[in-house]
């Protein structure tokens, strides 16, 4: 019967964190320089990716950005077409979109998102280790950087990877400002001095401080950490998801490759004995992993899906004359059962949830008007009765212009001989913004029958009815 020390946990690696040592320090992660067929196509995508990020603000369509995200003013354009607070319900619905195309998309292949698309990804691996790979060499060469005294070599190199790291940084918190407020703003804000624009260049140092401070020293922690969606792993993914897998039933048992009793001076892979399971235990897996994770202990919620370990581990079998794909692209149950991709219950469910949300929000963008008009009685306002026995009611009219053009406006009543006037010779709705006038409804007699009449208001621009509101008008003497 065993006793308690020996006893060993095949799986205290679930317990801790890869880049945290026992006393709780963090343990710096310099992984191998990764090559590859899939580091390959990362690198193309990576580039498309960055060309759309960096190129996007400098696009305009009939004199707007294509994309903007004003959150201070509380407007966004998307494509070109201008969205304002009232449209608020778009956005919200839209977001819920998003969220289940994302489950959705885990559900079915995993941190695919992670590993190719996102911006924390990109740039670290694409944009920032590149640059330390090319000044501070490859893993090796780091960490015997790092670990000699500071010398004039050191303070070169580790001085200029900094300055190149904040170069970026700054570059990165522009193009993330021209999302915010435009790039015309940004030129012009950082054109001036800053006592010019105090909270443009405020935002502009605090984005580049966030950015450098993430790229330069959180690095991994932000996905590790940060980052939510690694925990939502655990809820989202099942036996049937596309995750980066190690092939345990193919590559177990693993072990060394030893020198067969030969006195050959040049040895093949023919004079070396193979162990058992595919696996050779190089770890290379381990050392080219940006988070520090082995990947053969199964899914781990460090793991961003970045291919690395397929790629070194394909050159590893190459080598070795075995089969590529000791990692690669599989489900649980691909390795364990040998089945074929299928799609489940829970994906058809999350389907046509994502089907229906988009066909709704396809829906309301297509019906989406270019005004929003409210008419509220002014407040406190009495009916009045005129002398030809008419009654007026005093109205207050807002109307949201969504379109970047100004639109004359005037109102007329919808099936009734009633008559409006309108306060002022006429009436512009302002282009990206909310106009505000008052009208007073004239009503016959005849059409006030009871308290309160309802009524139906259209909205007429340049002779065209783009819009039916409708009103409450209050009668004297019922």
């Amino acid at each position: 019967m065993q006793t308690i020390e020996e006893i060993v946990d095949t799986e205290e690696y679930r317990d801790s964190l890869s880049t945290v040592d026992a006393q709780g320090k963090r343990v710096w992660i310099s992984p191998k320089k990764p090559k590859g067929k899939f580091h390959n196509y990362r690198i193309v995508v990576s580039i498309l990716l960055l060309a759309v990020l960096f190129g996007t603000p400098f696009i305009w369509v009939d004199g707007h950005p294509l994309f903007l995200f004003n959150l201070f003013e509380r407007r966004f354009i998307l494509f070109g077409v201008v969205f304002l607070p009232q449209d608020f319900h778009l956005f919200a619905l839209g977001l819920i979109t998003f969220f289940v195309a994302i489950i959705l998309f885990t559900v079915t292949y995993g941190r695919i998102w992670c590993g190719w698309t996102c911006p924390q990804t990109v740039f670290m691996e694409m944009v920032f280790r590149k640059i330390e790979y090319w000044i501070e060499g490859d893993a090796n060469q780091q960490r015997k950087l790092n670990a000699q005294a500071w010398n004039g070599e050191k303070i070169r190199k580790k001085a200029l990877k900094q300055a190149i790291f904040l170069s970026i940084s700054v570059l990165i918190a522009h193009t993330m400002m021209a999302y915010l407020i435009g790039i015309d703003q940004v030129l012009q804000t950082i054109s001036q001095p800053p006592s010019h624009n105090i909270p443009g260049f405020i935002g502009l140092v605090a984005f580049t401080i966030i950015f450098y401070f993430v790229f330069a020293y959180l690095r991994e922690q932000a996905c590790i950490i940060v980052c939510p969606y690694g925990r939502l792993q655990s809820v989202l993914l099942n036996r049937d998801s596309i995750v980066i897998a190690y092939d345990h039933v193919r590559g177990e048992p693993r072990g060394k490759l030893k020198k067969k009793n030969t006195e050959a001076k040049t040895l093949t892979i023919n004079d070396l004995v193979k162990p058992q399971g595919d696996c050779i235990d190089c770890k290379l897996c381990v050392h080219v992993c940006p988070t520090g994770i082995d990947i053969r202990n199964g899914t781990q919620l460090e793991c961003v899906n970045c291919t690395a370990c397929i790629d070194v581990c394909d050159e590893v079998m190459d080598k070795i004359e075995k089969p590529r794909g000791l990692i690669r692209y599989a489900s649980h149950n691909q390795i364990v059962n040998k089945t074929s991709f299928k799609i489940t219950t829970r994906m058809i469910a999350y389907t046509v949830v994502l089907c229906l949300l988009v066909s709704f929000e396809v829906f309301l963008l297509s019906t989406r008007g270019e005004t929003e008009t409210t008419v509220l009685r002014v407040a406190g306002s009495l009916p009045t009765e005129l002398k030809n026995g008419n009654t007026t009611n005093l109205y207050t009219v807002q109307v949201t212009n969504k379109t970047f053009k100004d639109m004359p406006i005037s109102f007329r009543l919808k099936d009734s001989k009633g008559i409006i006037k309108l306060a002022g010779d006429k009436f512009v709705a302002v282009k990206d913004k909310t106009s505000e006038t008052a009208i007073v409804v004239e009503m016959p007699k005849t059409e006030v029958e009871k308290r309160k009449t309802h009524l139906e208001i259209e909205v007429i621009c340049e002779g065209k009815i783009i819009e039916t509101v409708s009103a409450t008008f209050l009668a004297i003497n019922f």
